[in-house]
């Protein structure tokens, strides 16, 4: 019998194409190429995920990506220039910056010789060329089955490699800052690893921009491993042009007692989806992922997550907040998985969103899978109208409906920020949303 083979669409045969164009010229050696081919191959075989795949329902991005973007350039000194953006996140106090353009890590943009002792850095693209046996290694050792992780592997350009020692604390706020420099309209695929020792603990800032007008496509991913007691807090903010197709990827290891804290913005790009898969590896682990989406005209924000508890003793919390104008489309789909021998788990995931219009919506999908028996896990899903009396009593008092409705969306979006530690990247997340409430009014 005949093999049968699926036709491929337009944007998958340009991939395919551009990927053997491509293959010889991306960072790669004998051993790191593999790691490629096979990345490769794994997305070829599925191609473009579209609504009859189930994590994907709501998000068909074999319909919304029907073209394909040339990648990315190394930048040059124009782009370069382009670049140099102060953060909206961290601005008004001291960070370490790692600046990433077009993909490609810039020297010149970073602060890498600031970084602590005990911190070992090395940019993505030296590691897979060298190669790094350690980074090889490490790299993809947790393989999420997904379309855009794939491909972000395959073709993956540059990023950063952190990897911080047993007991190493970086005081400041790390500040990995993607920029996007191109006026027509380009792809990057970046890739990051942060590994934490024993007891060490950072923050990281990903931050996503670009500039108006350009029609582009991202792929990021980032992936950690934390060792035993190490606590991370992470902040994304996505800010790019109102063109822009953005997939954004987090993918973390806990070891025993480690902590993961995790907050993302969404503000920007046409369609976004920002992924999570998060694997307890250890006993008695602390979660917290959380996220505010803003979303007016005709975006589209996409929240997937996975917690896989696989080890007893863990706690998870998640909370994502929606706010959603005109004709917009927010998705949340949220998986707790308990595994055999995971007990004492304890895993509450909750979805909120506030509809501004007849015509936005919203799509919720919170799911458990439980296979222990002495855990407490729980989800709940509300969406709704601001409240009728609280904007009366507000209008009541002299304030007009318009600053009514934005004192009532920033409480609800502050609630969510709330939950982010550092009291400085708090405010700033507010003031981003408070100008996106501002211009909306």
């Amino acid at each position: 019998m005949a093999d049968i083979h699926p036709m491929k669409t337009a944007a998958e045969a340009a991939l395919a194409e551009a990927y053997g164009a491509l293959r010889a010229k991306l960072p790669a050696d004998d051993q790191s190429l593999p790691l490629r081919d096979t990345a490769f191959e794994s997305f070829y075989e599925s191609g473009l995920p579209h609504r009859r795949v189930e994590e994907w329902k709501y998000t068909d991005l074999r319909a919304l990506m029907r073209e394909v973007k040339p990648l990315a350039p190394a930048p040059d000194s124009k782009a370069l220039d382009r670049a140099r953006l102060p953060s909206r996140v961290v601005r008004d106090h001291a960070h370490l910056r790692l600046t990433v353009v077009d993909g490609v890590f810039s020297p010149m943009l970073s602060d890498v010789g600031l970084l602590p002792a005990g911190v070992r850095f090395v940019s993505l693209a030296e590691a897979l060329s060298m190669p790094d046996p350690f980074v090889i290694e490490t790299l993809g050792m947790i393989t999420p089955d997904n379309a855009a992780l794939s491909l972000n592997a395959a073709f993956m350009t540059d990023g950063v490699v952190l990897v911080v020692a047993d007991g190493v604390r970086i005081e400041l706020p790390v500040l990995l800052q993607h920029v996007q420099s191109s006026e027509s309209g380009q792809a990057v695929y970046a890739r990051s690893l942060v590994v934490l020792g024993k007891g060490a603990a950072m923050t990281l800032v990903d931050c996503y921009e670009g500039f108006p007008g350009a029609a582009n496509q991202t792929n990021a991913a980032i992936e950690m491993h934390l060792g035993e007691g190490a606590r991370l807090d992470r902040i994304s903010v996505q800010g790019e042009s109102p063109e822009t197709l953005h997939l954004s990827s987090l993918v973390v290891s806990l070891g025993r007692e480690a902590q993961l804290a995790s907050f993302a913005l969404a503000a920007g790009s046409a369609v976004a989806r920002n992924q999570l898969f998060v694997t307890v590896a250890g006993e008695n682990t602390k979660i917290l992922l959380s996220g505010a989406s803003l979303l007016a005209g005709r975006r589209h924000s996409d929240t997937t997550l996975v917690v896989d508890h696989a080890k007893p003793g863990g706690e998870s919390r998640e909370l994502f907040h929606s706010v959603l104008d005109g004709a917009s489309r927010a998705v949340f789909q949220g998986k707790i998985i308990v595994r055999p021998g995971a007990q004492k788990t304890d895993g509450r995931m909750m979805s909120r969103a506030v509809m501004l219009s007849d015509e936005a919506e919203i799509d919720n999908k919170p799911e458990l899978e439980i296979f222990a028996d002495d855990v407490q896990c729980g989800h709940g899903a509300t969406c709704g109208e601001l409240d009728e009396d609280l904007l009366f009593y507000l209008k009541a008092r002299g304030i007009p409906q318009a600053e009514a409705e934005a004192i009532l969306l920033q409480a609800f979006v502050g609630e969510a920020v709330e939950t982010v530690a550092d009291e400085s990247i708090r405010a700033s997340l507010m003031e981003i949303a408070e100008l996106w409430l501002a211009a909306r009014s």
